[in-house]
């Protein structure tokens, strides 16, 4: 084993099994909410990586098979961003905003081969731009929607003055909604200051040098930048067309 590797073996799943516990117990006491879901996600993304690392392998020596793994992975996105913010069946609608971000970056950079198309580079760069975009969308879409709840006023003012709908929605929202990109905007900004983020890491736990970890980590981290101010500006556009909206509560 490199001495660069993670060290895997019954210590490491003690170590995760107590920060797991620990997270879940802070979340339970502090009264953030109940510790079950975090516990249910530590075991999802165990059970979830184990099955990755049985087939990516296989996954990695056919581009078609490749194309399928993207595939699942925007949708599994997709699905998730529309629970997020509202509802499953807003899936197509939160799919949308995911590609609008994620499909034109991730283009680019196979275009120009600054990613060499190779499935070895393609399926973690797709995952993390669709992963950004997941993020943002969520966000976004959650702020946006809990704007035009809370300041529901506002919104019928805007609407007495001779704005659209759609104007007066944005009006309400697109402030609110643009927060979804402090995320990524503090992590570029702090890069290499206050975090090494997991790309740089990666690359440099594999073996690379600290240079090309570096400008790998900064390819993320401004794609990402252009990846989710897309998804965000799709997102907040959908709301205020009334495409994503919330069901009315029951009674």
């Amino acid at each position: 084993m490199s001495g660069t590797s993670i060290n895997a073996g019954p210590m490491l799943a003690a170590v995760l099994t107590l920060l797991a516990v620990v997270a879940a117990a802070v979340v339970w006491r502090g009264g953030l909410g109940p510790g079950r879901p975090v516990l249910v996600a530590a075991v999802r993304a165990a059970v979830q990586l184990a099955a990755v690392s049985a087939l990516i392998a296989a996954v990695l020596r056919s581009g078609w098979l490749t194309a399928g793994f993207v595939t699942v992975m925007y949708t599994v996105a997709s699905a998730t961003s529309a629970q997020r913010i509202a509802s499953l069946r807003h899936g197509w609608w939160a799919a949308g905003a995911i590609a609008a971000g994620a499909a034109p970056v991730l283009a680019l950079l196979l275009a120009t081969r600054v990613v060499p198309p190779r499935p070895v580079a393609v399926v973690p760069v797709a995952g993390i731009l669709i992963g950004g975009a997941m993020t943002a969308t969520s966000l976004a879409g959650r702020r946006a929607l809990d704007e035009l709840r809370t300041r529901h006023g506002e919104y019928e003012a805007a609407l007495a003055i001779g704005l659209t709908d759609r104007e007066a929605a944005l009006e309400i929202c697109r402030p609110a909604a643009g927060q979804a990109l402090v995320p990524v905007l503090d992590q570029t900004r702090t890069v290499g200051l206050v975090t090494l983020p997991g790309a740089f890491v990666g690359v440099l736990l594999g073996g690379a040098s600290p240079v090309r970890a570096g400008i790998t980590q900064l390819l993320v981290l401004i794609s990402l930048l252009a990846v989710e101010s897309v998804a965000v500006l799709v997102a907040v556009e959908l709301v205020a067309g009334g495409r994503i909206r919330r069901p009315p509560p029951a009674g």
